[in-house]
């Protein structure tokens, strides 16, 4: 099984620390995040995703739809695709290894994948993170070998 993730949250979650939009919406990301550590791959779409799902479940009108998301997704997926040297799409597949989530922890820090996220509310928050050197969050892929 692989865990579905839309275009900007491959940067979201290189800062996740349990923090969120809500309990719910915090308790499911650090689920998927497992997830992740575990090993499990992950599967772009478009749209809402994985991370989505309590967001979604508990307001009436979820941001996860907007067009200002949407475009955010494309450009994240852009940048993604740029800095891994190939095209990524909606349906492709992912394996966020310690290599590529360093290359990605990286890129995020020096600012080449940060234009998805002009005008985030989040933006500040993981500027910390970065800055930081990644230290409390909880994204943890295997060692690279």
């Amino acid at each position: 099984m692989s865990v579905k993730l839309r275009g900007h949250h491959l940067l979201c979650i290189l800062t996740f620390m349990g923090h969120g939009y809500s309990r719910k919406f915090s308790a499911n990301y650090g689920r998927v995040v497992k997830r992740l550590n575990a090993g499990e791959g992950v599967v772009l779409v478009d749209g809402p995703d994985d991370i989505c799902d309590a967001l979604i479940k508990e307001e009436e009108e979820p941001h996860c739809f907007n067009c200002s998301v949407l475009e955010r997704d494309k450009i994240a997926l852009q940048s993604v695709s740029e800095l891994l040297g190939r095209p990524l799409a909606v349906g492709d597949e992912l394996d966020l290894t310690g290599e590529v989530v360093s290359t990605l922890r990286e890129a995020f820090a020096n600012g080449p994948l940060r234009s998805a996220c002009y005008e985030c509310e989040w933006s500040a928050f993981c500027d910390g993170i970065a800055e930081n050197g990644y230290e409390k969050v909880h994204l943890r892929p295997p060692p690279t070998h």
